[in-house]
C-alpha cells in the first residue's frame, strides 16, 4: 500500500479494542505513526503477536510486535494530530478526562463510538479539546488475540475538520471510506437503529447472520425498531438512513418470511460469517455491555418525553441479566421474553 503524507504528530488511538485496533492498524498499514492506549489484554496480545486487520473483501495486514507503540497511559508530552476516541460508551467520561489532562489544549478528539450522546459527555469532561462526532457503520470482530476484522461494509462518516480530511487518504489504502459531514446527529441516531440488533445478536449466540436468517429474531429486532420509531418521531428528532432501505421500512422488511427476506435483503446479508456484535464479545468475555447506550438512549428518550419504550427496556433488561443466565435464547424463547 501506498504510504501516506508525513503528518506533524501520531495518531492517538484511545481505546485499543476491536474498532480502536481495526481504525489504528488501517492507519498504521497506510503508513501513519499510530500510538495505541488500552487495557492490558488487548495490549499483552498485540506485544506478543503483533495485529491482524482484515475485512470481507479478503484485505489483509500484519503488523509486527515491533512496529506498534502499545501503552496503557496516554504518554506524557504526547501531542497527537488527531486522536480517535474507541472506548465504550460507558467509559466515555473517564477517557475524556485523562485525555483532558494529557494532550494539549485545542487536540482535535474524534468519537468513533456508538449512540448519540458521547460528543456531549466527553466535552463536559474536558471542554478544552475539540470534540467531534464520528461514526463506525460496520461490524469488526475479535477473531483471536490480536486479529481483529471486519465482517460488514459501510463507509466511515465523522463531523468535518481539517485534520481529518488529513486521514482520508490512509483510510481509503485499506478500502474505506472517510466521509465528512457537517451533522452527524441524524446519521447517529440511523445507526443506533439498526444496532439496536446488537443485543438481539448477543443474545441469540449466533453470528450475524446466521441471526439475521431466523425469522424469530428477525421479529424481535424489528419490534424494538419500531418502538424506537414511535419515540423518535414523538420527540422531533430527525433521522438518515444508513442502509438503502429507508428506517420506515426497515422493519417491515424484517418480518418477512425467510426466504423473501433472503432475496430483498441480499445486500444487508453480504455479511462475513465470523461477524458478530461487538455486544456478543462483551457477554462472551463477561465484560459491561454498551446496552445503556442502545435500548437505553430509547428509554431515557421516550422519557423525556412523557412516554415509554418497554420493549427496549425490556431487552435491556435481559442483557443485563445474562451473567445469571449463560445460555443463548433461541428465537422463540426471546420472542417469549419480550412479549411478543
Amino acid at each position: 500500500m501506498s504510504a501516506a503524507p508525513e503528518r506533524a504528530g501520531p495518531v492517538l488511538v484511545m481505546g485499543a479494542g476491536s474498532i480502536g485496533c481495526f481504525l489504528g492498524g488501517a492507519l498504521a498499514a497506510a503508513g501513519l505513526p499510530v500510538v495505541f492506549v488500552g487495557r492490558p489484554r488487548v495490549l499483552e496480545a498485540l506485544a506478543a503477536q503483533g495485529l491482524v486487520v482484515s475485512d470481507l473483501d479478503q484485505r489483509r495486514q500484519d503488523l509486527t510486535p515491533a512496529s506498534l507503540q502499545l501503552h496503557e497511559q496516554v504518554p506524557s508530552g504526547l501531542k497527537p494530530s488527531i486522536t480517535l476516541l474507541c472506548v465504550k460508551s460507558g467509559a466515555t467520561a473517564e477517557a475524556a478526562a485523562s485525555l483532558g489532562k494529557t494532550l494539549p489544549a485545542g487536540s482535535v478528539v474524534v468519537s468513533m463510538q456508538n449512540g448519540v450522546g458521547n460528543v456531549e459527555r466527553a466535552r463536559a469532561a474536558a471542554p478544552q479539546l475539540q470534540w467531534r462526532a464520528g461514526m463506525v457503520p460496520f461490524n469488526v470482530a475479535e477473531l483471536g488475540p490480536g486479529h481483529f476484522h471486519r465482517g460488514t461494509g459501510g463507509a466511515l462518516y465523522a463531523e468535518q475538520d481539517a485534520a481529518l480530511v488529513a486521514l482520508q487518504p490512509a483510510f481509503a489504502a485499506f478500502g474505506l471510506k472517510l466521509k465528512l459531514l457537517p451533522d452527524l446527529r441524524p446519521l447517529q441516531w440511523g445507526k443506533l437503529l439498526i444496532n439496536l440488533n446488537n443485543p438481539v445478536n448477543a443474545l441469540s449466540g449466533r453470528p450475524l447472520r446466521a441471526e439475521l436468517l431466523e425469522r424469530g429474531y428477525r421479529r424481535c429486532f424489528a419490534a424494538l425498531q419500531t418502538e424506537a420509531l414511535a419515540v423518535l418521531k414523538q420527540a422531533g428528532i430527525a433521522i438518515a438512513p444508513v442502509t438503502p432501505v429507508p428506517p420506515e421500512r426497515f422493519a417491515a422488511l424484517l418480518k418477512l418470511p425467510t426466504p423473501l427476506f433472503r432475496l430483498l435483503a441480499a445486500r444487508m446479508l453480504k455479511i462475513d460469517a465470523k461477524a458478530r456484535s461487538s455486544m456478543a464479545d462483551d457477554l462472551g468475555l463477561g465484560r459491561s455491555t454498551e446496552i445503556e447506550a442502545l435500548c437505553g438512549e430509547v428509554v431515557r428518550l421516550a422519557e423525556r418525553h412523557g412516554t415509554k419504550a418497554p420493549l427496549n427496556a425490556r431487552m435491556r433488561e435481559l442483557v443485563l441479566g445474562w451473567p445469571e443466565r449463560k445460555l443463548p435464547y433461541e428465537p422463540r424463547e426471546l420472542l417469549k421474553a419480550l412479549g411478543l
